[in-house]
């Protein structure tokens, strides 16, 4: 096969559709909480989660 057969059936796709999320406080791309479209980084989820009504549980 050729490189171009590969374009046409979608193998070997260089990029993934769509926009690049990051988290909304530091602009961080790794760790990210995307649950409940919190989209933060965990380390920012850990500074702020009390203040957003989370609590932690043993």
């Amino acid at each position: 096969m050729s490189e171009s057969d590969n374009d046409q059936t979608g193998e070997h796709a260089a990029k993934r559709t769509g926009q690049e999320a990051a988290c909304q406080r530091c602009g961080r791309k790794q760790g990210l909480v995307g649950k409940y479209d919190i989209n933060l980084c965990r380390q920012c989820f850990r500074e702020i989660a009390r203040d957003m009504g989370f609590k932690k549980y043993k």
